[in-house]
Formats: structure tokens, sequence, C-alpha cells
């Protein structure tokens, strides 16, 4: 199994730490492609590059933050074991960054949770609890865990995850070094912290701009408050309802993001429709909050090349239903 040097990084990272990553994930994940599809560039009134993190193999991007926190664990950690909460696509990352290093996992999903991620949780050999209605319910319930087990708790937002999510942005600004603004979902806040970081080191005149559903609005509230909230939580979009503001990732914010929006639950689903019908990519809602922003004010985008990133592709059944009758023929 690989291994590096380098230590994981304890504080906001830097490039250095995200080349280090890149290095390190070279042999689990290989680069996901871009793509500008005609269609959907029409469709937003400007030029639209999609960056494919739904292809990774959970699935969704946070797979790449998973792999560089456990792949740098000594082989005591990891017979320690993991623990984490999480509405779906970090358990997913974690589990199975966990049977790559054959460390024992324990996920805490609220009971409201999507099914698909569930199962995949399983399948990768973790164990799985459900606990709670809501995200912080599960966290109270994994920390638990953590102090009586002894099992590392693994937050969706630290600095190794965000140095790993790092390699996606390096990824998009090689492929497409002609891109004028990111625009980035937020839960955690670990992939618009690691796109802000990114750019600010290689190519500062990319804006980055990071969007949350105004059904769940803490992260958007806590940047433009300056300081960490919690909020209604009730969009389902899952991956972008966390609740509360991450005081780690919207440090990173605060120093380098351009703006922080909000889109509603319908738009997102509008965007679902539009990625689906004109690029033939299957989103999950947080996957395609992006693309929402664009599509939700084309002003201020227009003659710019935006980067939007797929972050996941885990849509639940319940969601696909809810698509169709929005397909046009």
């Amino acid at each position: 199994m690989t291994t590096t040097t380098r230590p994981a990084p304890t504080d906001v990272p830097c490039l250095a730490d995200v080349l280090d990553a890149r290095r390190l994930l070279a042999s689990e994940l290989e680069r996901t492609p871009t793509r500008t599809c005609a269609a959907l560039s029409r469709a937003a009134g400007t030029r639209v590059t999609l960056k494919r993190e739904d292809v990774l193999p959970t699935g969704a991007f946070k797979v790449r933050g998973a792999l560089n926190l456990l792949l740098r664990t000594t082989s005591q950690e990891r017979r320690a074991g993991v623990v984490a909460y999480s509405t779906g696509n970090h358990a997913q990352a974690l589990a199975h960054a966990a049977q790559v290093t054959g460390t024992p996992c324990t996920i805490v999903m609220p009971e409201n949770h999507n099914p698909g991620k569930a199962q995949s949780v399983r399948d990768l050999g973790a164990t799985l609890e459900l606990h709670g209605a809501t995200f912080d319910e599960a966290a109270v319930r994994a920390r638990e865990i953590a102090d009586t087990t002894g099992a590392r708790l693994v937050s969706a937002a630290e600095p190794c995850l965000v140095a790993g999510v790092g390699t996606a942005y390096l990824e998009l600004v090689e492929q497409e070094p002609d891109l004028d603004v990111i625009v980035v979902p937020v839960g955690g806040g670990s992939g618009a912290a690691a796109a802000c970081l990114v750019a600010a080191a290689v190519s500062p005149h990319i804006e980055v701009i990071a969007v949350q559903s105004a059904a769940s609005p803490a992260a958007h509230d806590s940047w433009h408050g300056g300081a960490c909230v919690k909020r209604a939580n009730t969009s389902r979009a899952e991956g972008l309802a966390t609740g509360r503001g991450f005081e780690f990732t919207q440090s990173i914010l605060r120093d380098h993001l351009t703006d922080f929006v909000t889109v509603t639950d319908q738009q997102i689903a509008h965007a679902q429709t539009v990625l689906l019908a004109d690029a033939h990519v299957l989103a999950e809602g947080a996957g395609a909050a992006a693309l929402a922003a664009v599509l939700a004010d084309p002003g201020r985008f227009a003659g710019r090349h935006v980067g939007v990133p797929v972050t996941g592709g885990n849509a639940a059944g319940a969601e696909l239903r809810r698509l169709l009758p929005g397909l046009q023929d």
C-alpha cells in the first residue's frame, strides 16, 4: 500500500499539501474528466464546463479526502478504527477508504437518510447506525461512539480532507486554464475551501462562488455574518443539509471566497433535469447545485467560462421519481 513521508496537514493546507495528496492518490484514483457541452452552455447562456466528480468510485468527490487521510495512518491508528456522521457522501468516502486500508469503520446517519447511500456504506463493509432526525443528532451519537471505543472521529471538514479534495480543483484549473469562475456547492465546505486554496495559489484571477440550498443555509449565513451559526435544515439535497457552519472551512472561505449565494430546492431540481436532458449526466441534488446557481443568475455569468463540478451522482430513487415529470420530449 502506498505511503508518504510527508505528514498530513494539521492546519490550513497549502498548495504543497494538495500536490502531496495528488502523488499519494495517483495509485488509487484516476483524474476525472471535464466536459463542455454545447446544449448545456446554451441553456446557461455562457460557456459551462463540467468537472465529473460523480465518476469516482463512490460516485462523489469526497473519496479524495478520505483516502488522503486514511492512506497516511499507521497500523496502530487503523486498528483503533474511524467513526463519522454524515448524510451520505462523506460516509461512503470514509467507508471506501477504510476498506482500502483495512480500517474498522462506523458511520452514523440520520434516520431520514438516502437509502442508496446507506446500502453503499454497508456494501463497503462499514458498520452503519441510524440515529436521530438531523445531522446534528447523528453527530452527537458519533462522538459518543468515538469516546467509548477510542475510534478516530473524522469530521467532514478537516485539513487532510480539504487537501485531498483540492486535487479535484488542481486538475480542473490544469484541464481548463482559461476558467474565469468556479461555482462550488457547500455542505460542510471542504469543496469550496479546497477550490479557494487552489485558485489563490495557482490562478488568482479565478473567482470562487459558493452555493447552498436556501432551505439549509447555515454555511451561507455563517459566511455572510462572519460567525458560525445553526439554521433550519430542510433541504431535499441532503449533501447540502449540514445545519451549521464549520469553523475550519469558514475561516478559509472568509479569506478567499468571492461570494456565497443560495438557490431553492426547486432550482436545484431544475438543474438536475437540465443536466440529464442536455448533458446526459445524472446528478444528485447537491451535485447539481452549482449549475443551479449559474442558471438562476445568467447575467452574472454571461460571457465567462464557468467551471461547474458535478460533485455527486448518488440520487435516491424517490429523488429520481420527482425529477422525471420535469423532463421534456
